[in-house]
């Protein structure tokens, strides 16, 4: 079974020893880091299985890991099965760390997608699959906890069905027997290709046994199934079934690995990872069916000609090995001191886990961490040519969680800017910016685990530890009469003094028409030269209001003035305007504005009418919902909400939407703001500045 068509795989054939590297991804505790573990012992790379409970297992190792007992960043490990390399790389299952799944996933010959044997959950697979799907990512349905199933798993094959665009087939149907407590348990299968039955064992490879006679009829029916829709891809299988001719095993297996490689069919196996229950079996799936290097390159358009080339889908930084770029080989051989682009290429290391095996070269199809290349980032191939941008690489999705922070030492500050860096390019689905309008440092990023995660890693790996809090709104404020003022400025200090008179007329302006200053001096009753210096000093004055908050939307026109010959200068003027708005800006019954955001939620349609509720116990004005374009089954909602309710709002959205809603906001307009929320924020405003 495992030659056939093989002299037709670019790039190598089972048993040639050609790496190849598979993704195992799936929703938060869908089992793939126990999963990932009997991968492991099966293939003899460990010599025993880990406890992702006891804290043992080699994927979630990181401290952040354990510590809250899921997946918070790529773990990585090469093993031999059967003469083949093989790297199984077991990504995070939160939407939060979804950005380090699709990067792995854009380097991986193939997938495993893991999901537990609930129709219920099934949803929240669906961001995964979709961006496997539109990558073209040949991959396998593993449903994972078969033994404590409840679930027919016809139920959970239809289910799976309505998420997914590629034609679901099932290659093993489950033996079940009573347990003693009365319920159903899932002890064995049979695989519907060979039409054997398998028994379980706790540990170790199944035990073939006689098929059970009454499960002849249900094995017949879903080989039918099987057969039927391989044959919407094959021809001559489609013949031999309408003639009613048995076909031969070898062109099923033929059907089953042309279809999987080019992405037309989604295989689905059953099993139990924690238990080695069907693990085996999904291997050598894997083997048989798993495209090669060379395939991958040319399903991503990359160059595999035999001269050397990688891709760097992933950034480290560690403290004893400073910064590691994580690359997929595509091309070539990789050597220790070789320079390769104007790069030269320093230790070459082997991700197990948490640990980092040195080797003296990578061929193509590896994954191997290189120290201190620091101008390779993820997102860039590394040839002949130098480092390029990857065009197909994920982007990272817009933030939609910020925490404001600070140093708790105030001497840390710098190291904390340092820091900070170091964590985004580890992970771009973090950002940071300097808000210049609330003088706040704010982290932003997918979610409040995700920011949790990178705080940690800040205070653990960096020593810097931060102090959070909720960001500030930048609120404005404008005013809704005009008004005319009169200011002078006048001091005598001994030699020249200091004179400047101006009169200013104050009007309010539509609202987003900033700020506009207007000259009508004539006969040079203000010299033209201390004209700018007017409009310098009302600017100024401009960044704090009567409310407390910047003003905006006004006109003021400097209509008259007096000036001395030897005294006027141009901060006088200055110092005139400042006074003059001052005094005139409380006359002019300023009012505060909140920024209004255009949001659009993203969420599974059954989680619609709990958006919407959402939205609107939120000061929320729902604009309508549609389709999302491209998601079958999802709804965009639109609506426009003050920047303040948005704050936490995805962590109540991910509460309605099983974890995988989202949202992005954009800028709308400013709203005027009354009522005991406008005096609690001007009262605030006051506090801090004193």
């Amino acid at each position: 079974m495992n030659d056939i068509k093989s002299e037709t795989i670019p790039g190598g054939r089972p048993g040639s020893g050609a790496h190849r590297v598979v993704a195992l991804c799936g929703p938060y505790l869908s089992g793939k880091t126990s999963l990932l573990e009997s991968i492991l012992y099966a293939t003899g790379a460990i010599g025993r299985r880990g406890s992702t409970r006891a804290g043992t297992s080699i994927g979630d190792g990181a401290p952040e890991a354990r510590k809250r007992g899921m997946g918070t960043e790529l773990n990585v490990a090469s093993v031999d099965y059967l003469g083949d390399q093989w790297t199984f790389v077991d990504v995070p299952g939160s939407i939060e760390f979804q950005h380090d799944a699709f990067a792995a996933l854009a380097v991986c010959d193939a997938a495993v997608v893991v999901c537990e044997p609930a129709p219920e959950r099934v949803v929240v697979l669906a961001p995964l699959l979709k961006y496997i799907e539109d990558n073209r990512i040949p991959h396998i349905l593993f449903v994972n906890k078969i033994d404590s199933a409840e679930v027919r798993v016809r139920d959970m094959m239809a289910a799976l069905q309505t998420i997914s665009t590629r034609k679901l087939v099932l290659r093993q149907v489950p033996i079940r027997r009573a347990a003693a407590n009365g319920a159903d348990e899932t002890v064995g299968y049979v695989d519907l290709v060979s039409e054997r039955a398998y028994r379980y064992k706790s540990s170790g490879a199944s035990d073939l046994i006689e098929m059970p006679a009454e499960l002849l009829p249900r094995e017949n029916e879903a080989r039918r199934e099987m057969l039927e829709t391989l044959s919407e891809f094959d021809d001559t299988l489609l013949e031999q079934l309408i003639e009613d001719i048995a076909p031969e095993k070898s062109l099923i297996y033929r059907d089953l690995h042309d279809e999987f490689g080019a992405d037309q069919i989604a295989p689905v196996l059953l099993g139990a990872g924690d238990r080695e229950n069907g693990v085996r079996r999904l291997l050598k799936a894997l083997r048989h069916d798993t495209p090669f290097v060379a395939r991958t390159a040319e399903r991503r358009a990359l160059p595999s000609n035999g001269v050397a080339m990688l891709e760097c889908f992933k950034v480290l930084h560690q403290s004893h090995a400073g910064k590691l770029s994580l690359c997929r080989v595509w091309s070539g051989t990789l050597s220790e001191g070789q320079t390769l682009g104007g790069q030269r290429i320093g230790t070459l290391l082997r991700p197990f886990g948490q640990r980092l095996d040195k080797i003296a070269e990578a061929k193509a199809g590896e994954i191997v961490a290189l120290a201190k290349v620091d101008a390779l980032s993820a997102g860039q191939t590394l040839s002949a040519a130098g480092i390029v941008a990857t065009e197909d690489f994920p982007a990272a999705e817009p933030p939609v969680f910020g925490l404001s922070l600070s140093a708790k030492n105030r001497n840390d500050e710098v190291k904390l800017t340092a820091a900070l860096q170091k964590i985004i390019e580890e992970d771009p689905s973090l950002s940071y910016e300097q808000r210049a309008e609330t003088h706040e440092l704010l982290l932003k990023g997918q979610g409040e685990m995700h920011l949790k995660v990178a705080i940690d890693k800040l205070a653990a790996r960096y020593n810097v530890a931060v102090e959070t809090q909720t960001p500030r709104v930048a609120y404005r404020e404008t005013i809704q009469l005009g008004t005319q003022q009169h200011a002078r400025y006048k001091r005598q200090t001994g030699g020249h003094g200091q004179f400047a008179d101006i009169k200013i007329e104050i009007k309010p302006l539509p609202r987003g028409s900033g700020f506009r200053f207007v000259d009508k001096i004539v006969g040079g009753v203000v010299p033209r030269n201390f004209i700018p210096a007017v409009e310098e000093g009302l600017g100024e004055n401009l960044k704090e209001g009567p409310l407390g908050q910047p003003v905006v939307d006004l006109e003021v026109t400097l209509f008259d003035g007096q000036y001395h010959s030897v005294d006027s200068s141009e901060m006088s003027f200055k110092m005139a305007a400042r006074i003059a708005l001052s005094e005139g800006l409380p006359k002019c019954k300023p009012v505060l504005l909140e920024p209004i955001l255009k949001v659009t939620v993203a969420a599974p349609s059954e989680a619609t009418p709990r958006i919407q509720r959402l939205i609107s116990g939120r000061r929320g004005q729902l604009l309508g919902y549609d389709a999302r374009a491209g998601w079958s089954g999802w709804d965009e909602v639109s609506a426009l909400m003050p920047e303040a309710e948005i704050a936490d709002m995805i962590v109540e959205i991910r509460s309605v939407t099983q974890g995988v809603g989202t949202f992005r906001t954009e800028f709308d307009h400013l709203q005027e703001l009354v009522g005991r929320t406008a005096d609690r924020i001007v009262e605030e405003s006051k506090k801090r500045a004193a």
